[in-house]
């Protein structure tokens, strides 16, 4: 059997049902008005388009036409017409295969680290090599579904295609986009000991040059202060460094504690601030406090720059279950288009890759670990520092 062709219209609105059917069943199959709204979002979609009713009513009506759409009555007796997806069906698709195939649908050409990124939600990926092994099946088919596109100038990864109809754009000018999962392509435990390595290495100069991190950058203070505020309990400064956010924290009468995974980042901490703990230990290794029922806040200030935004709802979710109800967890990253390789941090030779997330990425991890975001800012870079733009986000864990 051929494959259909899609027009750019029928693409959208296969694309989101077939999202919508995983990712809220409750609301499934969707009536007309929800279905504009998919179609119509702002995020997770490229291009954004604005369709009118008449616009989806029309490309429903010939996909249903094709066998490709079913129209669903909402009850008996009912003039409600609701819109159900026949095209894993008619293609055969197994899980993994139909994510990968609603997110090219939704989303155009994109690279194997940015498919698992975004297929979190459809279907959860062990690893990078997992997609590329299903994206392989998928091109191998009598009648191929992707298709891997060449390196293009610019781009870190190569990128694939779905073959159900031409891309909303010619592929040639299809931006280029960056792959944060490269940081994983040797896998979590070697991204780790680099990671680990270069701050052991770096620790005794880097806790030079940021002890006095704060002095100048008034809105983080004030940030930090309103943490405080908030707080309600025991305080964990998470990938603590040197000590000086906890240092700032305990100066405003918290109980504040320190955990770092880098030893000797840790033993700086301790000889700058000998009368605050820290502890040596990963963020899967984050605990309740020893005297209280959990941690009261969480601060994580530049914690998760190394992380793959595939990691951020998993390393999060560990975080919000240390949480008292009501607890708040405060982080902050760095933004941007770009995994940043450097080979000196304070002037000491390292190999070490810093992830500019997405601020939509983050947020959505955020979401996804259980936590409400709360209130969320864009601050562009100091005079003094690397030219990023950085992401703060302070949210609730549930129950209060």
């Amino acid at each position: 059997m051929p494959l259909p062709e899609l027009n750019a219209e029928e693409q959208r609105v296969l694309g989101c049902l077939l999202e919508k059917q995983k990712t809220v069943p409750a609301s499934y199959p969707l009536s007309l008005n929800a279905l504009r709204l998919a179609c119509n979002q702002a995020s997770s979609r490229e291009p954004v388009v604005d369709f009118s009713d008449q616009v989806v009513q029309d490309t429903a009506r010939a996909l249903k036409d094709r066998g490709l759409l079913r129209l669903v009555w909402a009850g008996a007796g009912s003039r409600t017409v609701k819109y159900h997806q026949l095209l894993d069906e008619t293609l055969g698709l197994a899980d993994d295969e139909r994510a990968l195939l609603t997110v090219l649908l939704l989303r155009g050409a994109q690279a194997p680290g940015e498919l698992k990124t975004r297929t979190e939600r459809l279907h959860p990926f062990a690893d990078r090599s997992e997609v590329e092994g299903c994206l392989a099946g998928l091109a191998g088919r009598e009648e191929p579904l992707v298709r891997e596109l060449p390196l293009q100038r610019g781009q870190q990864d190569r990128r694939w295609i779905h073959l159900l109809g031409p891309l909303p754009v010619p592929v040639a000018e299809v931006a280029a986009s960056v792959d944060r999962e490269a940081v994983l392509a040797g896998g979590p435990a070697a991204r780790d000991t680099r990671v680990l390595a270069a701050y052991d290495a770096a620790a005794a100069a880097y806790s030079e040059a940021l002890l006095d991190e704060l002095t100048g950058r008034p809105f983080d203070i004030w940030l930090l202060e309103r943490v405080a505020d908030l707080a309600g309990g025991p305080v964990m400064d998470l990938g603590c460094g040197p000590g000086q956010i906890a240092a700032f924290l305990a100066d405003l009468g918290l109980d504040v504690h320190g955990l770092d995974g880098s030893a000797a980042m840790v033993g700086q901490a301790r000889t700058n601030f000998p009368d605050l703990d820290f502890q040596v230990g990963r963020f899967h290794q984050l605990l309740r406090p020893r005297d209280a029922a959990a941690w009261g806040a969480v601060v994580a200030w530049y914690a998760f720059v190394h992380l793959a935004p595939s990691e951020l709802a998993g390393t999060l979710r560990g975080v919000a279950a240390t949480l008292r109800p009501g607890g708040v967890l405060a982080l902050a990253v760095h933004l941007g288009d770009e995994v940043r390789h450097v080979d000196t941090l304070c002037g000491v030779a390292v190999d070490l890759e810093f992830v500019l997330h997405d601020r939509g990425q983050v947020l959505a991890a955020v979401a996804d670990a259980g936590l409400t975001v709360a209130e969320w800012y864009v601050r562009a870079p100091l005079p003094q520092e690397a030219q990023t733009e950085r992401l703060y986000v302070l949210a609730r864990a549930g129950g209060a």
